[in-house]
């Protein structure tokens, strides 16, 4: 279980990037969803040792996370948004040399370690190539294997499904999930799809805040009656807003769907609809903006 009470970051400029976080992650996949600029990124890297938090506290098991970074980063997995290889060397050597610097001392433990992974990220026949050939899915399963290296008992993942496309994509999703049935795993993302059908609990995090956690299916059924859809003329698009809650709208056969958040039925043609995880999300959005 990895534990997060109160954790604050201030940057040096003064801007709150996380305002009193508290959660309760357990084993298995856990979504972490929010827009661009939410302060997704930052609470990777403080959970991933790589900055220290302004206040609160961070616990993994019996691991105090920012007393003892170094117990944490002996259990854990990291694969960050942006991260960076060396080009020219083979998918294979490259693996062998972050299994070095992971403690995996003797030959033939890293030959074990970096067969398996290769195998286990389908990688195996392009072993040899140079990483620069990769496709942009076969770098971020390249990503998952370092990430895998040792066994970890905490996987971060932060956006990895951007710039991917959907066959990629559902590859990449679908090995997180086999990954994530024994460890903890945080997929941090903006895009609800990737958590929807993945993540037993999610949380949307907003403007350094946490602001819904919880089970998908409970927090759909929180919202049920209370999303309504309509199709309008993009030209009417101005005065609904004025006269209702939008939460998202879509261009679908040359007219605007909005989606709008009433706890009664606003006529006018509107249909009430069952409502899903992204209607969760954009009403979550709008709540908190309409707040700030």
């Amino acid at each position: 279980m990895l534990e997060l009470t109160n954790v604050s970051h201030v940057y040096g400029n003064g801007t709150r990037a996380l305002d009193q976080v508290a959660l309760s992650i357990p084993r298995g996949m856990y979504g972490l969803l929010g827009p661009n600029g939410a302060g997704k990124s930052t609470l990777m890297r403080t959970i991933a040792t790589l900055q220290t938090p302004t206040e609160g506290s961070i616990r993994f098991g019996d691991v105090d996370v920012i007393a003892e970074p170094e117990k944490l980063r002996r259990t854990l997995g990291y694969l960050p948004q942006d991260f960076g290889v060396y080009p020219r060397v083979s998918a294979y050597d490259m693996l062998d040399h972050m299994a070095v610097l992971k403690g995996i001392a003797t030959a033939a433990d890293r030959r074990q370690t970096v067969e398996t992974l290769l195998h286990q990220v389908n990688l195996w026949d392009v072993r040899k190539k140079a990483l620069a050939g990769f496709s942009g899915g076969m770098r971020q399963r390249f990503g998952i294997a370092q990430a895998l290296i040792g066994n970890p008992a905490l996987i971060i993942v932060d956006e990895p499904t951007a710039g991917l496309d959907p066959e990629e994509r559902n590859r990449f999703l679908n090995l997180l999930a086999e990954i994530g049935e024994n460890v903890v795993v945080i997929l941090s993302t903006h895009i609800v799809g990737d958590v929807a059908d993945l993540c037993p609990r999610v949380a949307v995090l907003v403007g350094g805040r946490i602001q819904l956690e919880g089970a998908p299916l409970e927090l759909i059924e929180r919202t049920r009656g209370r999303i309504w859809r309509k199709a309008i003329e993009r030209s009417e698009l101005h005065s609904y807003r004025e006269r209702h809650r939008i939460i998202s709208t879509r261009l679908f056969s040359g007219r605007t769907v909005v989606h709008i958040l009433s706890d009664t039925d606003p006529g006018d043609g509107f249909v009430v609809l069952e409502g899903d995880l992204e209607d969760v999300y954009f009403s979550t959005l709008a709540q908190s903006r309409r707040a700030a």
